[in-house]
């Protein structure tokens, strides 16, 4: 049976300027990008301060082996919602934030000498590696690729594992760590790389039905993958045989564009979605824990 949301939506915070990327702290706040405000802000109920004014497009966001936020950087809107320009500013970026000065630096902004264009999200391995997505952008009505990559967070290098894909969004991993999974937002797909390979093509895992599109994901516990879910305004699970479940957000919390999901509290089984549209973050009981993240503390 596939699972889900297990009782009421409360709002975290609200008014963010299209928020994604929540990231759960060990002090029980969230952090969130503002990919529409250019800003990194940190959320207790009903409360909200800016960690910095990181300009550009802030995505997906994740906390490193030294506690500080690393940020992918689309360089401008998201292309999965909103028409992106190129132009001085708007290069896709890594980016290091350090949580208690609001300082934050480029690691990343090119690969084998071709500019990253649209940066979209990131998780680290247990060897305190990155794992990033580039979902490619329109310029002039042209879109360019797409593609999954992998870094190290002292800025010392970078490679492709794929550069060949549509639309990825959503990046996470198995919780034996050997795979990574990745959501096509375009195809509505999920697919599968292994970690231990280097240049590689994916394998399918499961097409979501009907019109609607994949953004970002978390994984639980037992190894199901929860992929935010556009158009439709839902959380679409995975299981790893590739069945799949949706669940869709009521009034007042439907919105077209459920963009994340991350998992956090005691017993992990706090879930935490951003509502872009509507500049919600909410928070909900999942009926089973999700994964530990390496890192968060």
């Amino acid at each position: 049976m596939m699972k889900g949301v297990e009782s009421g939506v409360t709002i975290v915070a609200e008014g963010l300027a299209f928020p994604e990327g929540p990231v759960v702290m060990a002090d029980g706040s969230v952090i969130v990008v503002e990919l529409a405000g250019g800003r990194i802000t940190r959320c207790w109920n009903g409360r909200t301060e800016t960690v910095c004014a990181i300009g550009g497009g802030p995505n997906g966001a994740a906390i490193g082996p030294d506690g500080a936020l690393y940020v992918c950087n689309g360089g401008g809107l998201d292309t999965a919602k909103l028409q992106n320009a190129r132009g001085p500013g708007h290069e896709g970026r890594i980016e290091r934030v350090d949580l208690s000065t609001g300082r934050f630096e480029r690691l990343h902004d090119s690969c084998d000498g071709i500019p990253l264009e649209a940066p979209n999200d990131l998780v680290f391995d247990a060897d305190g590696r990155i794992w990033f997505t580039d979902l490619g952008k329109y310029h002039d009505g042209i879109r360019t690729a797409s593609g999954l990559f992998t870094c190290l967070p002292d800025g010392s290098s970078i490679s492709a594992i794929n550069r060949h894909a549509m639309s990825c969004n959503g990046v996470g991993l198995s919780p034996d760590g050997d795979t990574i999974y990745v959501a096509d937002t375009h195809q509505a797909r999920l697919y599968r790389y292994r970690r231990a390979v280097a240049e590689q093509r994916p394998d399918w895992v499961a097409t979501a039905p009907g019109p609607v599109g994949f953004d970002s994901l978390a994984v639980t516990a037992s190894g199901n993958v929860c992929v935010a879910t556009l158009y439709r305004g839902g959380i679409t699970t995975v299981t790893p045989a590739g069945e799949t479940g949706f669940r869709p957000f009521d009034a007042p919390f439907d919105d077209p564009y459920v963009t994340n999901i991350a998992f956090g509290g005691p017993d992990m089984q706090d879930a935490y979605i951003t509502l872009s549209t509507k500049g919600l973050l909410v928070k909900s009981r999942w009926d089973e824990p999700g994964l530990r993240l390496y890192f968060n503390g």
